[in-house]
């Protein structure tokens, strides 16, 4: 890519997290860095099964601590991972690493790809609202059906902005709530050459979305947002954020003065069904230097549980799944199934022909502003760039175009300049990338 294409993309930019929209104050990824290979290796589609599974309220009985079941499900053309993920009440962080060899934003048509809704609830008392940051999940307890639980994926504080631990409560609860900017967001945003008002009033542009829980700790909340795809990621300021279908359902189930605790429990254990299960992740960053010490934790806890149930534990086994901490409860007892076989086995889900809320690109027509946003001689690249533009929050409606022996991406279309700009301003800021404004070919500029 070159200056005289009228556009600059800086080779250090498009930080992963910025792929959704969010502004990051941590490191940047190269190019190559964010577009990972595509394996070669996929499924046919099996023939259909059932069309619908339990992914949000779940039945418990005396003494369970796991809830839910495997699932998977075959990939069709323009399938992502982050719309599968929000169809199925997963979060990116659920999908992203039960299926690592599978390329988020382009995988391979007729790929298998598995749902992991099998949940460990965490070690914490089963009442009101109970979040494990290390698993970015929220389990909600109502006081009324103690036979049941509710889970939900959630966005979390990133490095930095750390989501606080303990025992807080809801104090409030607001509906189309304002957002008051606070003080060390405007000047975050103000280095990055994006002023903000001091307040943003209910609607697209507000980051808190339709609803808002306020918590004890002092400028903390539970609410909707304006960028869904970034759920299941640590990309807020550090309160805890909700796909906006989610948000609504525990808004209106949840009072004012509801337990929450927050809590981080990487390694989690379950006796299900005559059956051990150990559920690993992945340390959150603030917590990595005590993994030695939190594995030490969870082994000791598995060696009182073998010898009270009397039952031989595959060791082995156990450290396989600490060093692949994909997330995926599995059985741990001697001889029992790994997580091949559990997955292979897994119900197979029947495609529903479109995810929930999956964005769609409206046609360009010669009439429209448009941006060219980058060019690529690499077609997979395009459309992971492509991609990644139509599931902004709102959505820049972009498309993949081939021209000659390249691929450009093409974002738009836009109603009038003023619109074309401020997308523009969005691109440059996600992704550090200054795009080259189209203007219509069949009408007069404005």
């Amino acid at each position: 890519m070159t200056r005289k294409k009228n556009f600059a993309l800086k080779k250090s930019a498009l930080p992963f997290i910025l792929a959704f929209g969010f502004i990051s104050l941590s490191g940047c990824q190269t190019l190559s860095s964010l577009f990972p290979d595509e394996p070669t290796a996929s499924l046919e589609p099996f023939e259909a099964q059932p069309e619908t599974v339990a992914t949000h309220e779940f039945n418990l009985t005396d003494g369970d601590n796991m809830v839910g079941s495997l699932a998977a499900i075959n990939t069709r053309e323009n399938d992502v991972l982050p719309d599968i993920a929000r169809h199925f009440g997963l979060g990116y962080n659920d999908i992203s690493i039960a299926n690592s060899a599978v390329s988020p934003w382009t995988p391979k048509s007729g790929s298998r790809i598995l749902l992991p809704m099998q949940f460990i609830l965490p070690d914490s008392p089963h009442k009101g609202i109970a979040l494990n940051l290390a698993n970015m999940r929220l389990f909600y307890y109502p006081k009324k059906q103690p036979d049941k639980v509710y889970t939900y994926p959630v966005g979390i504080g990133r490095q930095g902005w750390n989501t606080p631990m303990g025992l807080t409560s809801i104090v409030a609860k607001d509906a189309n709530p304002s957002w008051y900017v606070p003080e060390s967001i405007h000047r975050e945003h103000a280095e990055k050459g994006d002023a903000l008002p001091k307040v943003v009033t209910s609607g697209p542009d507000n980051p808190l979305g339709l609803f808002a829980m306020r918590l004890g700790f002092p400028s903390y909340l539970i609410h909707g947002t304006n960028k869904p795809y970034g759920i299941g990621m640590q990309i807020s300021h550090g309160c805890v954020q909700m796909y906006p279908e989610d948000i609504e359902v525990l808004f209106k189930k949840a009072t004012v003065g509801m337990p929450v605790r927050i809590i981080h429990q990487p390694y989690l254990t379950a006796w299900h069904q005559d059956m051990l299960y150990l559920e690993a992740h992945e340390p959150l960053p603030k917590w990595a230097k005590e993994k030695a010490k939190l594995k030490k934790q969870v082994l000791k806890q598995l060696h009182d549980i073998s010898a009270k149930k009397s039952v031989d534990v595959d060791w082995d086994k156990v450290e396989r799944i600490l060093q692949r901490s994909d997330g995926i409860p599995t059985p741990i007892l001697a001889q029992s199934p790994d997580v091949a076989e559990i997955s292979a086995n897994a119900t197979q889900l029947k495609h529903p022909g479109q995810f929930y809320d999956q964005p769609v690109a409206g046609e360009l027509k010669d009439s429209d502003w448009a941006i060219l946003v980058a060019s690529f001689n690499d077609e997979t690249k395009a459309q992971q760039l492509a991609t990644m533009l139509n599931h902004q929050g709102p959505i820049i409606p972009a498309r993949k175009i081939q021209k000659d022996d390249a691929y450009q991406v093409i974002a738009g279309p836009f109603k009038n300049k003023t619109e074309m700009k401020a997308a523009a301003k969005r691109i440059k800021m996600d992704f550090e990338i200054v795009g080259e404004p189209l203007k219509p070919r069949l009408t007069s500029v404005n």
